[in-house]
């Protein structure tokens, strides 16, 4: 299995009169096709490493590299492209574009990367959503959806630009039971039937307790894997 995300002593201080370490000296690496889930106490750091793995926040020290490239001395054009291309993100709340259709929300990251043309989008923003169960939802706005539709239409955006990794921050927080089994189920498959590697934070311990490997954080450490 080759490695998809690899850290060295990665930490996050924020600056202030009293410092504030958000991860501290964590090392690890996740290989292709991979479930891990990303476990531990309110205030651990879990969010905050995974928003480095995403680069959507630069480390204070340490190295990360993703998909064999060092992330360093990237520009914010380089990482923006990196995010755009190799990354899907899923979010405790759905964050989807209130103005704009089902389809046309997951057709955002497609144009943004500008791979593919009108009909291309049209197409495979589609096939996404009814694969996830929403072929009568299409052009539906967000407000006429069930929190857990929303959150699969979330997820299908993830996967507009068929990203090798899928990171996601408590992807079940905000649904119920059944909800959050249908999501957990749609992450699962993820990795076992298109080879995706799924990095998920999460406070629910059955569904850590499911996925490949357990990474636990305690005060931006880790504490075991």
């Amino acid at each position: 299995m080759s490695s998809l995300v690899e850290t060295k002593g990665l930490t996050r201080i924020l600056p202030a009169a009293v410092p504030v370490t958000l991860v501290q000296d964590v090392t690890l690496s996740i290989g292709e096709g991979e479930f891990v889930a990303i476990t531990g106490p309110s205030g651990s750091g879990k969010s905050s490493l995974l928003y480095l793995l995403g680069l959507l926040d630069r480390p204070s020290a340490g190295a990360l590299r993703i998909g064999g490239r060092d992330t360093a001395d990237l520009s914010e054009r380089e990482r923006a492209q990196i995010r755009l291309a190799t990354l899907g993100f899923v979010f405790q709340f759905h964050f989807l574009l209130p103005e704009f259709t089902v389809r046309e929300n997951v057709e955002i990251p497609m144009r943004r990367l500008g791979r593919l043309g009108a009909g291309a989008m049209r197409e495979r923003s589609t096939q996404l959503l009814e694969a996830l169960g929403l072929a009568g939802h299409l052009d539906k706005r967000p407000d006429q959806l069930s929190g857990g539709q929303r959150q699969r239409v979330a997820v299908a955006r993830s996967l507009a630009n068929d990203p090798p990794l899928v990171l996601a921050d408590e992807p079940t927080g905000s649904l119920d039971s059944r909800n959050s089994e249908q999501v957990f189920a749609i992450l699962d498959a993820l990795v076992r039937e298109r080879g995706k590697t799924v990095i998920a934070v999460t406070h629910d311990t059955e569904m850590a307790a499911r996925a490949t490997r357990r990474i636990h954080l305690v005060d931006g450490r880790l504490a075991e894997s």
